[in-house]
């Protein structure tokens, strides 16, 4: 069967419709179908509007509540604290990146702990909303839900894809943007190449007895299931750990040592925001980082490969080529979507009329 292609706009309508008639406000619901369709335009299917059909679930099952906001928890100036209160994560990032912009501005640096929200996507669209507004970021992020994640020398799943993210802006110039999960793949692209009837790459997956395995299927076996390894070995066992602590322990929030029983998502992020301008420094990074940015790329491409890149730019090409031709979405996961509308009274007729599917 052959994909579903959607233009970034109407799929974003569609999925925003969708959310309004779950019982989101139009600011919620505009609000996750911006950062979802993101994800996508970007390439990141994992985080994009695959994500849907599991958050309607969560909804209907009374574990995630509609139209909540970020709520002050802790407010020392640079300093503070905020309770997601198990509301949207699309909704939580934003309002902790407007606390975080508006602190580093005052103060120059700000600490932002974000505790208790549902899944918060993909992390790098917190760092740009920071990087619109000129500032560095830094972003710790643990995972609170069905563990996926094998701990460095072993069998089964301990913890989950616990993301780091950094962004960098560089007047004049591309911002680098650095946004992974510790995980060799991220959880959402194990089940996009389940979705899609592919394998995944080996090296990446032990099954449910700990062997090593290609078949997607194996993380999503029940009742035992398989595990995803670590990217790097021990460098990115130990970065999980660390985002773990970091994002979930400091921040006040919870940290993932038991399975849950719910399908929830819950995330917990520590970002630190870095106004450069108030450092005195913003001449000399932009000044140093172009000459270093020039001198790596100057490195002979290997075989197979057209340029060295930075951070960020295959991000920057899927935007390109996905705005001029369309996001595609795997049958499989369009009809999940779809199933997920007709939950929430949505039609399939009308949210593919949004979506302007022919």
């Amino acid at each position: 069967m052959q994909n579903v292609i959607v233009h970034a706009a109407p799929l974003e309508a569609a999925i925003g419709a969708l959310f309004e008639a779950a019982g989101s406000s139009a600011r919620e619901a505009a609000l996750i179908a911006r950062q979802l369709v993101e994800a996508n335009l970007t390439g990141h299917d994992s985080h994009g509007v695959g994500m849907v059909p599991r958050y309607v679930e969560v909804l209907r099952a009374g574990h995630l509540h509609a139209n909540r906001h970020a709520q002050v928890a802790l407010d020392a100036g640079a300093m503070v604290v905020l309770d997601g209160n198990e509301g949207y994560g699309q909704v939580m990032g934003f309002e902790a990146m407007e606390q975080a912009i508006a602190r580093a501005r005052e103060h120059g640096t700000a600490v932002v702990a974000l505790r208790n929200s549902h899944h918060i996507g993909r992390i790098g669209h917190w760092a740009e909303q920071c990087l619109a507004a000129g500032l560095v970021s830094m972003h710790y992020v643990n995972v609170v839900s069905e563990p996926v994640v094998a701990p460095f020398g072993g069998r089964d799943a301990r913890f989950q894809t616990n993301p780091f993210c950094v962004g960098i802006p560089l007047p004049g110039a591309r911002p680098i943007l650095l946004d992974f999960a510790t995980s060799r793949i991220a959880m959402g692209k194990v089940r996009v190449a389940m979705n899609k009837g592919e394998q995944v790459k080996p090296g990446t997956l032990l099954d449910r007895h700990g062997e090593p395995t290609t078949d997607p299927a194996e993380l999503f076996a029940r009742p035992d299931h398989g595990a995803i390894v670590t990217f790097g070995e021990h460098k990115g066992y130990g970065l999980a750990i660390v985002c773990e602590l970091l994002g979930g322990a400091l921040t006040g929030g919870r940290t993932l040592h038991a399975k849950p029983e719910s399908r929830a998502i819950w995330n917990s992020m520590l970002s630190i925001v870095i106004d450069p301008e108030r450092l005195g420094t913003s001449a000399n990074l932009s000044r140093e980082a172009g000459e270093y940015i020039r001198w790596v790329r100057a490195s002979p491409p290997m075989e197979g490969v057209a340029r060295v890149r930075m951070p960020g730019e295959p991000e920057e090409e899927y935007r390109a080529e996905r705005g001029r031709n369309g996001i595609p979405i795997d049958p499989v996961t369009w009809g999940e979507i779809v199933d997920a509308g007709e939950k929430v009274g949505l039609k399939q007729a009308a949210l593919e009329a949004l979506a302007k599917l022919a």
